[in-house]
């Protein structure tokens, strides 16, 4: 009988891919109790799922309270080469809005001490002052330079009527009373104190209202102004020309000696 193992081919066994174990009872209901119990801590009703806390409230706003005393520096602690412009005798509807260009142009802010029945005369103008980011200051309604011998009735009436017209104004910030002429009483610094109306002066002046020409104007800001000084410009009570050319000079210079411009 012929072996015929001689002759047949042995062909490799490839081993078999292990297979995927399979659960037995135990272990399904072992992951059931599983999956079950994390379903069960994350449910939004879970009361053992962790809940984010809310965030924290925003701080309030830090208000200074207004004091006797007639402001001519920047308040707190200004930065070390801080200035402060002030406009006065406004709104004007020629001159404001170029002094306002001139400000956005450079970066810069001011406070603009308005007249209440100017005010009333030029709402339109009064708003562009508010929508461009600065601060107003009441300026009395009249700007009558002898308030200081009148009834304080009448003193109080003309401290708060350009806060007043001002309330209805989106954006305006009204946190400062300026006498006109900067004539000061007792009774006048603690009428506007107690009104949160911070008394406020100036601690530069170049005499602009009187048109000395540009060149003054400017030479006048540079020999007196210093870190947290008050400069004192105006806007309206006639031709301020001047007073734009010269703001037209003095922001590039006062930017390039390391000045910042702030509030009072």
């Amino acid at each position: 009988m012929q072996d015929v193992t001689t002759h047949a081919q042995i062909r490799p066994v490839t081993p078999a891919a292990p297979g995927r174990p399979r659960l037995n009872a135990a272990s399904a209901v072992l992951t059931a109790l599983v999956f079950g119990l994390v379903t069960f801590l994350t449910a939004p009703d879970s009361p053992f799922r962790a809940v984010t806390p809310p965030p924290p409230p925003p701080p309030a706003p830090v208000v200074v309270q207004a004091v006797p005393k007639v402001l001519t520096e920047v308040r707190g602690q200004p930065g070390p080469r801080t200035v402060a412009l002030t406009f006065d005798d406004g709104p004007d509807p020629t001159w404001t809005p170029r002094i306002l260009d001139v400000l956005r142009s450079h970066g810069a802010v001011a406070t603009f001490c308005q007249i209440g029945n100017v005010m009333a005369a030029h709402p339109e103008t009064v708003a562009m002052v508010a929508a461009a980011g600065m601060r107003m200051c009441s300026h009395s309604r009249t700007h009558d330079e002898s308030l200081s011998t009148r009834a304080e009735s009448t003193v109080v009436a003309e401290i708060v009527d350009v806060r007043d017209r001002a309330e209805h104004v989106p954006g305006a910030d009204v946190e400062y009373f300026r006498a006109p002429g900067g004539y000061w009483s007792p009774t006048m610094l603690t009428d506007a104190a107690t009104r949160n109306l911070q008394p406020l002066g100036w601690s530069v002046d170049p005499r602009d209202w009187k048109r000395p020409g540009v060149d003054a104007i400017v030479a006048a800001v540079q020999k007196q102004v210093h870190p947290g000084a008050i400069v004192l410009l105006h806007d309206g009570g006639g031709n301020r020309s001047q007073t734009v050319a010269a703001l037209e000079r003095l922001l590039p210079w006062l930017s390039a000696q390391g000045y910042t411009f702030t509030f009072p």
